[in-house]
């Protein structure tokens, strides 16, 4: 599911900062690295539900205004760095809305149960050949 396609551009921003690390004179001089900001609490692409499960799980992730903010400054381009912004949004809204299947508890069958304990015991015994008996 395409969570991204869900979210109206009018609610992301951007804006364009230096990128840190090697690269010379370029990343002295541009703003190459790309950051977006998404309010979380104020947007109407999402159910207040589906809100509440971003808040929750995207805790640790969110500002305490409700904005997430996503950084790329793996390119030298502009474009490219914002392209990079949305994939990384749609991942972490995958990651976030991902819903693990319940385990299906399985009973131990019984040929299985006895197979182990017959193990067990033929260690035991086999050890218990070792002993020295005064």
């Amino acid at each position: 599911m395409n969570y991204t396609a869900r979210i109206n551009i009018s609610e992301i921003e951007f804006y364009f900062i230096r990128s840190r690390g090697p690269g010379g004179q370029h990343v002295n001089k541009t703003n190459s690295a790309a950051v977006l900001k998404w309010n979380i609490f104020e947007t109407k692409s999402f159910s207040e539900n589906e809100k509440e499960i971003l808040r929750y799980k995207l805790n640790n992730k969110i500002t305490k205004e409700g904005f997430l903010l996503i950084r790329s400054e793996e390119f030298r381009d502009q474009e490219q760095n914002k392209r990079k912004c949305f994939e990384k949004l749609e991942d972490i809204l995958l990651a976030a809305f991902f819903k693990a299947k319940p385990r299906k508890k399985t009973k131990i069958s019984r040929s299985v149960r006895e197979k182990r304990f017959k193990e067990k015991k033929k260690r035991s015994e086999m050890k218990k050949s070792r002993q020295q008996k005064y």
